[in-house]
């Protein structure tokens, strides 16, 4: 891991010294060998750029005008979104990197300074962009927010049609972006106007700049229960949780509903009676997963990290994880309970689940009390990589977040 790092930092090292060669070719107009070579191939500058952080990308912007155009073309954002990486999560305000040995600035440290006098919190991350929303007051006064923490660039997003009497019948709204399939993103509004149990739907486009109407509806028996806040965008779709008979998924580009399968093991014991019984919902690098314990009853804290074949005909058991170890090392999460052996009463949560490109850098984000703990899914090792103690207490997947860098703008 370090050797790799090592390697990774003194490749970065010779393209900042190649582009800062070929950057003072294009501002002299005297270039060396290597300088020139670069500032007069796209193609090679391109390949080259896909290979740098972020921040040496927004730097080089700075360069001319030709390299400005370059880099903010869609084609350029586009291919290093695929190429970018997940750095980190915020959990409430805090910023957690992934690394904790890779000193870096955080994307921002709160969204106080951003238009809205109340202050404005995290709803939804969505491949790079955050949806987010006024922080408090009066619901029909909330103002939503679509944000790219990378490039420190937002847009506010129009009231839904319908004025006040539409605004104070939100139950929540979703954010539907991806660089291949929904390059314009989206916002879905789901809303209650007559307060009964039939849920009507709102689409903004970033494309037209407008909200429309859906011919779609959402008719549910307890529409105040749905754990709406377990809010994934994937496969042009939106979803959440799959529990009792709300087992539905939005498609955005037809808008349609459609049902969601539940795993095996929850289908066999006729679903899920309780949606808290899910661990984790969430997507990475294209894939979308459900966490569970592996059994209720048993002594030993397993988990079942579940993944949906892309068709959305199933799920299948993707990783077995066993945390007995982690127990050991942390026996604080038992100290809520110290009578009880069973993993129920045990004290952690599961923030996130991030795919690596290769299986052995698959790895999840565990709370524990007081500490967050990276775990690696096939050697089973584990670091902490923060400890900062006001994530005592349960900290909710609402307000947990993935930062995703993107050069993406709209």
């Amino acid at each position: 891991m370090v050797n790799t790092r090592a390697k990774i930092k003194k490749i970065q090292n010779t393209i900042n010294l190649w582009f800062s060669e070929a950057a003072m070719a294009e501002t002299n107009h005297l270039s060396t060998e290597s300088g020139a070579l670069i500032g007069s191939n796209d193609d090679l500058l391109i390949e080259i750029l896909l290979r740098l952080p972020v921040a040496s990308v927004l730097r080089f912007k700075s360069v001319s005008k030709h390299w400005r155009s370059l880099l903010s073309n869609r084609r350029f954002t586009l291919l290093y979104k695929n190429a970018s990486s997940s750095p980190g999560l915020y959990a409430r305000n805090l910023y957690i990197p992934f690394d904790d040995e890779i000193i870096s600035t955080p994307p921002f440290r709160n969204l106080d300074f951003y238009p809205d006098p109340r202050g404005i919190r995290i709803v939804q991350s969505c491949n790079g962009l955050l949806l987010c929303r006024s922080y408090d007051g009066d619901e029909r006064m909330h103002k939503y927010y679509v944000f790219n923490p990378t490039t420190k660039q937002f847009a506010v997003l129009p009231s839904v049609l319908g004025g006040m009497a539409v605004r104070k019948t939100i139950v929540f709204m979703a954010l539907a972006f991806h660089q291949t399939d929904c390059v314009h993103y989206k916002v879905v509004c789901f809303y209650l106007p007559n307060l009964d149990d039939v849920f009507k739907i709102q689409i903004y486009s970033s494309d037209t700049g407008k909200w429309k109407i859906s011919d779609e509806s959402l008719s549910l028996p307890h529409p105040y229960f749905v754990p709406f806040h377990y809010i994934v965008y994937w496969n042009q779709a939106i979803h959440w949780v799959p529990f009792g008979d709300n087992r539905l998924y939005f498609k955005v580009d037809t808008e349609e509903f459609k049902s969601l399968p539940l795993p095996v093991s929850v289908a066999s014991s006729e679903g899920y009676e309780d949606w808290d019984m899910t661990l984790y919902f969430g997507e990475s690098r294209g894939h979308l997963h459900l966490v569970e314990r592996a059994d209720r009853s048993e002594s030993h804290l397993h988990l079942n990290v579940y993944e949906m074949l892309n068709d959305h005909s199933g799920w299948f058991l993707k990783y077995r994880i066993e945390l007995d170890e982690l127990l050991d090392a942390y026996p604080e999460m038992r100290e809520g309970f110290p009578y009880m052996s069973s993993p129920i009463y045990y004290e952690f949560e599961v923030f996130d689940v991030v795919r690596g490109e290769e299986d052995d850098e698959t790895f999840m984000v565990i709370r524990v009390p007081g500490k967050v703990i990276r775990y690696n899914v096939v050697d089973k090792s584990f670091k902490q990589i923060s400890d900062q103690i006001y994530l005592y207490g349960r900290t909710g997947h609402m307000h947990v977040h993935r930062y995703i860098e993107s050069l993406v703008s709209f």
